[in-house]
C-alpha cells in the first residue's frame, strides 16, 4: 500500500539501521522500533527494524515487497509489541540466570571458561540496553502523540512498564557482569602476585650462592682456597653463613 510519505522519512523507514524514532508528517505517524529479536533455538540476539504507519489503521512496513501492509488497529499493534518484549524480557530472565551460574563458579573457584562466558553475556547485555533505551524514548514519544486515543488502553501502558523493566534488567546484568569481572581480574591479578613473590623468593635464595659460584669459578690466579685441600669445603661454609641471613629475611617477610 503507497503512501504520501516524503523522500527523507522513507530513507529512514527503508534503511534498517536507523535506530528507534517516531516521526509525524501531516495526518500521519510512522514509528520505527529497531529492537533485539530472540532466536531462541540458536539462542542468538539478532537486530530487526520495525516501521509502523499510523493512520486510520496501523500498517507495517514489508522489506521484501518494500512497502506498507495493514497490521489492523492499535490492538493488533499492542499485540504484535507484546510478543516481542515477552521474548526480550525471557531473555534477560536466562541472561540473570547465566550470570548467577557465573558468579557460583566464580566463587568456588571452578575450572570454567569465565573470560569467554562473560563476554558472551557483555555482548548480549550492551546490545539489548542499548536497543532498548532508543526505542523507549520513540515509543514515549508515540503514547504521548496518541494519549486521547490510547488514554483508556491500558495495553500500551503496559508495554511501556516492559520496556522500562527491560532496560532496567539489562543495566542491573551489565553492572553484575562488570562486578564479576572486576573480582575475577582481582583474583588473578593476586595469584600473579604470589607467582612473583615466589620467583622472587626463590631468586633470593639462590642469589648468595650464585655469588660464591660465579666468584670462584672464575678463569684468574690468585683466588683464595684454589690450593686449600679443603677449598670446597670451606666455600660450602661460607654459602651456608651468607644464606642464613637472607633465609632469615626471607621468612620475616613470609611471616609479615
Amino acid at each position: 500500500m503507497k503512501f504520501n510519505i516524503n523522500k527523507y522519512l522513507i530513507d529512514d523507514i527503508e534503511n534498517k539501521d536507523h535506530p528507534s524514532d517516531f516521526e509525524i508528517q501531516n495526518n500521519m505517524a510512522v514509528l520505527i522500533l529497531r529492537l533485539p529479536f530472540i532466536d531462541v533455538k540458536k539462542e542468538k540476539i539478532e537486530i530487526v527494524s520495525y516501521a509502523f504507519l499510523i493512520k486510520e489503521k496501523v500498517y507495517i512496513y514489508n522489506r521484501e515487497k518494500k512497502e506498507f501492509e495493514i497490521l489492523g488497529d492499535f490492538d493488533d499493534l499492542h499485540k504484535f509489541l507484546d510478543i516481542r518484549l515477552d521474548k526480550i524480557l525471557a531473555k534477560l530472565n536466562r541472561l540473570h540466570i547465566k550470570i548467577a551460574k557465573m558468579e557460583d563458579d566464580l566463587y568456588e573457584n571452578k575450572k570454567e571458561d569465565f573470560s569467554k562466558i562473560w563476554l558472551e553475556c557483555k555482548k548480549d547485555l550492551v546490545l539489548i540496553e542499548r536497543l532498548i533505551g532508543h526505542a523507549m524514548v520513540a515509543y514515549e514519544r508515540f503514547l504521548r502523540h496518541f494519549k486521547e486515543k490510547l488514554e483508556n488502553n491500558y495495553g500500551f501502558l503496559d508495554l511501556k512498564e516492559h520496556f522500562e523493566r527491560a532496560f532496567r534488567f539489562s543495566h542491573q546484568a551489565i553492572e553484575k557482569v562488570d562486578y564479576l569481572y572486576d573480582f575475577y581480574k582481582t583474583r588473578q591479578d593476586e595469584k600473579m602476585n604470589n607467582i612473583m613473590f615466589v620467583l622472587t623468593l626463590i631468586s633470593g635464595i639462590f642469589l648468595p650462592l650464585t655469588l660464591i659460584t660465579g666468584f670462584f669459578g672464575m678463569n684468574t690466579g690468585g683466588l683464595p682456597l684454589a690450593n686449600d685441600p679443603n677449598g670446597t669445603l670451606k666455600a660450602v661454609i661460607i654459602g651456608v653463613v651468607l644464606e642464613i641471613p637472607v633465609v632469615y629475611i626471607i621468612w620475616k617477610m613470609m611471616k609479615s
